[in-house]
């Protein structure tokens, strides 16, 4: 039987529709196993990527070398663990080793030191005030330091600061902050009475709060629904900021992510300095999810500039709720949103829905054309997964156990041992010819002077469209990149070609430790939005 014609017609105006264009971004499967669930992840400065998740609830699925074992006090069913809790991966090739932490490094955190060693802090019940250093090489291991710290540590966030120490604050059950390493063997932690102040009952909403240095020495620090910036040496709130419009909770376990903004440095000065804070779950979601109710996680996102002498939240909205997400500095200026649920908290078995889309957040864009949907993943990455951006510009994906052992079948979010690797649009072939490819550079910035950068690019290069970006490698768990900051770097457009399809850009290292603490950065050139690999550059 022949179709009507105004069918035939509909028909061929379907095939003379364009298609729609695939979502940009795509997903590459790295290892199916690495041993263990990847709820911490730091990149080191020689492109390896410590990994670790806990060490109370029983085997991992990777054995510790030489038939090392350690006892585990905290697990009664487990008397001998000869298994890793922590893994080495080295990018480069692809390949896990495994290490050896004795102490408990659940819900902990760290930075990297000036020297790109890993001070990692706290942990649970024998971990708690235990301070763990990592230095990387072939065959390097964890050495634990023992009473490390003032107070327990647990659900606690550090920060890097313009000394070389880390601050680190708050914690369940812990309302005040602390520094290591200790200037005297008698220093204490201090009480911050903001965490009192933006703790629910029974609920918390304040760990792991979002902190920032920012570019004046002080910290801002945000918790539930509100932020403040604190003096950290005079123990002082120097400013309170008006609270986020609507006041739901942002912070574990209702929780949300935030990230400082890239900061462009001009003539040496920092001018603008905003915080995104983006998803989160509503008030009373968290007792609901306990009584198998899971709440539409938040769709919002508040950003504010922490610089202005009368600050002001403007709220957008994401073309999805998440609760959970990561959010990452891309070295192209935008902010990757990834991971997560759309429904219910943070906690054991309490989110449901996987967001398996990333969403690219443009800050340079209007409000209304911010947000870019990515191409999605097949791998739901739900409570204690991570995230992390690496040298070639990829955003490493691992962990997802929301149960509180390894757990494979019957569960509808199978602990995941995976790790995977996002790639944005910029890692496309089609940009491969605009793709600058650094041919050498002085690796070694010094506060305040001229850096000469020589780079190859294949396509004719608008000298109008180079710029320098410098982001600093984040310790990242439970939906905070921390230490995580990225810098356009002051360049006064001096590139100039210098050879067949060569270029040289002079830019300023940072002028201060108050706008880039002293440590490893990476570097990348960056060539009508489409950044090179980066290369590892230390500040001093």
């Amino acid at each position: 039987m022949s179709l009507p014609s105004h069918h035939l017609l509909l028909c061929l105006l379907l095939l003379l529709l364009p298609s729609s264009p695939a979502a940009p971004g795509h997903w590459s499967l790295l290892l199916p196993t690495i041993g263990i669930s990847a709820m911490h992840m730091q990149l080191l400065p020689n492109d390896r990527l410590i990994i670790f998740d806990r060490t109370d609830f029983g085997p991992s699925n990777i054995s510790l070398p030489a038939n090392k074992c350690r006892s585990d006090p905290n697990d009664m069913a487990l008397t001998l663990d000869c298994t890793a809790h922590s893994v080495e991966y080295h990018i480069p090739s692809n390949s896990i080793r495994p290490l050896t932490v004795l102490t408990d490094v659940w819900c902990s955190s760290g930075s990297l030191t000036p020297d790109g060693s890993l001070v990692q802090t706290g942990g649970f019940n024998d971990g708690d005030r235990v301070v763990r250093v990592y230095k990387s090489c072939d065959g390097c291991d964890w050495e634990e330091v023992q009473l490390g710290l003032s107070e327990r540590r647990w659900y606690a966030t550090s920060h890097i600061l313009p000394d070389g120490r880390q601050i680190i604050i708050g914690g369940r059950r812990q309302f005040n902050f602390e520094f290591y390493p200790k200037i005297s063997p008698v220093e204490k932690a201090k009480g911050l009475p903001f965490l009192v102040q933006t703790y629910d009952e029974q609920i918390e909403n304040n760990l792991y709060p979002f902190v920032f240095l920012h570019t004046d020495g002080t910290l801002f620090i945000f918790a539930n629904n509100r932020a403040i910036l604190f003096d950290y040496l005079k123990n002082q709130v120097v400013k309170t900021y008006p609270k986020i419009p609507g006041g739901e909770p942002r912070n574990y376990p209702s929780t949300g992510s935030a990230a400082l903004l890239p900061m462009r440095i001009v003539e040496g000065v920092v001018a603008v300095v905003e915080v995104l804070v983006c998803g989160g779950a509503p008030k009373g979601a968290h007792v609901n999810a306990k009584n198998g109710k899971f709440d539409g996680a938040l769709d919002s996102c508040g950003r504010i500039r922490i610089s202005d002498p009368d600050p002001k939240w403007v709220m957008e909205k994401m073309p999805m709720a998440r609760v959970m997400g990561d959010m990452l500095l891309l070295p192209d200026r935008n902010v990757l949103i990834i991971n997560g649920g759309a429904s219910g908290t943070a906690g054991w078995e309490d989110a449901r829905d996987p967001v398996l889309k990333p969403v690219i957040y443009k800050p340079d864009e209007l409000i209304g054309s911010r947000f870019e949907v990515q191409n999605p993943t097949t791998i739901p990455r739900m409570y204690h997964s991570a995230a992390v951006l690496v040298r070639d510009g990829r955003v490493l994906v691992g962990g997802s156990n929301p149960h509180e052992g390894y757990n494979f079948t019957n569960v509808l979010y199978p602990t995941e041992l995976s790790l995977e690797a996002f790639s944005p649009s910029y890692l496309d072939l089609i940009s491969s010819s605009f793709r600058p490819k650094i041919l050498s550079i002085d690796t070694h910035f010094q506060y305040g002077k001229r850096v000469a950068i020589q780079f190859k690019v294949e396509s004719p290069v608008d000298l109008n469209l180079i710029c320098v970006t410098m982001v600093a490698p984040s310790f990242n768990t439970h939906s905070f990149s921390m230490n995580q900051r990225l810098l356009v770097l002051d360049g006064d457009n001096t590139t100039e070609m210098v050879g067949s399809s060569s270029y040289e850009v002079g830019v300023t290292a940072p002028h201060s430790a108050n706008v880039a603490p002293a440590g490893y950065y990476l570097l990348f050139v960056v060539h009508r939005d489409i950044p090179s690999e980066g290369a590892w550059v230390h500040v001093e």
